[in-house]
């Protein structure tokens, strides 16, 4: 759906508003933008390229492995610290 003439001169106004109020903010998003522009070009490139190809597996991301070998091992920490305390705890009560 298309703005309004109203609506798109407000959004200018508040654009240019916070263009004045922080120059530091206006930076960081177009420097998001070209982020963003950079990823979809090279995704519309590594897709052109696959188009005729049968698609390839996806590997996972370096920081996805991390997170899931950092929860593996809080998961083994876990479980060795509750059979230490049960273990302790048996030992403990008289029978």
């Amino acid at each position: 759906m298309a703005w309004s003439q109203d609506e798109e001169r407000m959004l200018l106004q508040i654009e240019r508003h916070l263009i004045d109020e922080d120059p530091r903010l206006v930076a960081r998003l177009e420097s998001f933008n070209e982020r963003v522009q950079r990823k979809e070009g090279g995704r519309r490139k590594r897709d052109a390229k696959n188009k005729g190809e049968r698609r390839s597996v996806r590997r996972p991301r370096r920081s996805t492995i991390i997170i899931m070998f950092s929860w593996l091992l809080i998961a083994t920490l876990i479980a060795m610290l509750l059979v230490m305390a049960l273990r302790h705890e048996a030992a403990a009560l008289p029978l």
